[in-house]
């Protein structure tokens, strides 16, 4: 998601935090191309500072051609696949396997991917997290999100059986098994606190079902998602003696993310969304062509839905400046997130927090700073929408990414790139050239390449890549440019994120065999 801070006395607000704060752990180790742009949170009065700076850097840019190579090592650096055993030879999964990966813009990525099967139930959780104004929260979500998920959707009868554990101190069951890329990190230190307010979260649950109940996956995952935001802001009121786990868990409550999960359990796919990620399915047409079936709503200004929705919320007199310039009283893009309790709590426990907090807070000049015209909150939910699909034998596979994704492809061309890569068929249209004027030799040239493309076999062993390669490379013809695709890659950090956002990308590819006989079940 683009930064959702606007530059602070001429420094970018995720560098000022990174001075003083505890590092977020890097995804990978292409901070050297990645940085900050323009923000998701931006405020006038540092929109002078925004453009100074960006004609200032703008005219000394400079990047230079990377090798095919080197293109490669970059774009691979995050890449992860799993493959779904099979059982005695035959797959019974819907699920054949999965494959992401993730590009920076940001240092470090805000951006953060989290995939894991259940194992107390059934199904697979993948999950995309766009953070903003730092990583804090996206990582918190990466750990936690799953697993509230997961203890939601288990029956009375498995939540007696862990308290009982916990209570005997013998070991627990695991619930998930993680499919993580050795990138992907995980917070030690706060393991603890974390299963504290989990172990309250089940505890709750017990005392609220009855025994041979079994949860509902809309409500469990609606369950999870408002509680676990609603912990975060908890954890960051109450603080902690360890002053590393007070300034951490403050961190994550004043940054933010958006997320967008998907559950598969069999041909039951529910996919959980709040914020500007987007799922969308890749369906194959009987002439082999693919279309594109938006599972997911955009919470920000173009839903017309959600922006009624937020008016309403708010008096009349708040009409005009709930919503200001596309934004979130006139700063934040997205209209749903965790965390961001700037635009939930009010202004007399953000001082009180802030006052009672670490020195390091004292000296940030956004936590200090109060959204204008702030008379109501909350002004921002954590709350999903739920959107449920019934597998069919032609929905081949679901692509999950940050909106750094669709801000550069097209979910039509997204499920097409995929789908040709799935199947090793291509789609091949008429040669559009949009507008252009094209000479004799250039549309030589666009053929040839196209010629190659089909003819080369793909130089790509994970579809996520693949796309990826596209989103960053492609040309206004729609085909993958290495000049371009190396230049996108070989930017300073000061200029990466003036050009693209971070990238997330996993893409589940399902088994049309195991769904056609489940539905025929």
């Amino acid at each position: 998601m683009p930064v959702t801070y606007q530059l602070l006395r001429g420094l970018p607000l995720t560098r000022v935090l990174a001075s003083s704060l505890l590092p977020c752990q890097h995804q990978s180790q292409l901070a050297s191309v990645s940085h900050q742009r323009a923000s998701r949170w931006s405020s006038d009065m540092w929109l002078s500072q925004q453009q100074s700076r960006s004609y200032q850097t703008a005219s000394v840019l400079c990047s230079y051609i990377l090798t095919p190579p080197q293109v490669n090592s970059i774009l691979k650096a995050n890449e992860y696949s799993f493959k779904v055993p099979e059982f005695d030879g035959k797959n019974v999964s819907s699920v054949m396997g999965f494959e992401s990966n993730q590009l920076p813009a940001n240092a470090p990525i805000e951006d953060r991917r989290s995939a894991a099967t259940c194992l107390q139930t059934r199904g697979m959780l993948l999950g995309v997290f766009d953070g903003h104004a730092g990583c804090a929260c996206a990582q918190a979500l990466s750990e936690r999100l799953f697993y509230y998920i997961a203890v939601s959707l288990l029956p009375h009868d498995t939540l007696c059986e862990l308290e009982a554990a916990v209570e005997a101190g013998r070991a627990l069951s695991p619930i998930l098994q993680w499919h993580k890329h050795p990138n992907d990190y995980f917070s030690r230190e706060a393991q603890n606190l974390y299963f504290n307010s989990l172990r309250t979260y089940w505890q709750e649950l017990i005392d609220l079902t009855s025994p041979g109940e079994v949860p509902d996956t809309r409500e469990a995952l609606l369950s999870a998602f408002k509680r676990l935001d609603q912990d975060i802001s908890l954890e960051a009121q109450v603080g902690d003696s360890n002053a590393y786990l007070h300034y951490w868990v403050l961190r994550v409550a004043f940054s933010g993310a958006t997320a967008c999960v998907a559950h598969i359990d069999g041909s039951d796919l529910f996919i959980a969304n709040a914020g500007d990620a987007r799922a969308v399915l890749g369906v194959q047409e009987e002439d082999g062509s693919f279309s594109a079936l938006t599972l997911s709503n955009d919470h920000s200004a173009q839903n017309e839905e959600e922006v009624a929705r937020i008016r309403g919320e708010h008096p009349p007199s708040e009409r005009k400046t709930v919503i200001r310039q596309d934004r979130l009283l006139g700063l934040l893009m997205p209209f749903r997130a965790f965390g961001d309790v700037k635009f939930k709590w009010s202004i007399e426990l953000q001082k009180r927090v802030l006052e009672s907090g670490p020195d390091q807070l004292h000296e940030n000049e956004h936590t200090k700073f109060i959204p204008p015209n702030y008379h109501t909150p909350p002004y921002l939910t954590a709350t999903p929408e739920i959107t449920y699909h019934k597998l069919r034998p032609q929905d081949r596979f679901l692509v999950i990414g940050s909106d750094g994704l669709w801000e550069t492809l097209h979910r039509q061309e997204v499920v097409r790139i995929v789908g040709e890569y799935i199947t090793g068929v291509h789609q091949d249209q008429p040669l559009k050239v949009g507008g252009y004027r094209v000479t004799l030799g250039q549309m030589q040239a666009l053929l040839e390449e196209r010629k190659a493309r089909v003819s080369s076999a793909f130089e790509d062993q994970n579809s996520a890549t693949h796309l990826m390669r596209h989103a960053v490379g492609n040309n206004e013809f729609g085909t993958v440019d290495h000049e371009r695709l190396s230049k996108m890659l070989s930017l300073p950090e000061e200029l990466a994120r003036m050009y693209r956002d971070d990238i997330t990308i996993i893409i589940a590819q399902f088994n049309p065999h195991v769904i056609g006989a489940q539905r025929q079940d």
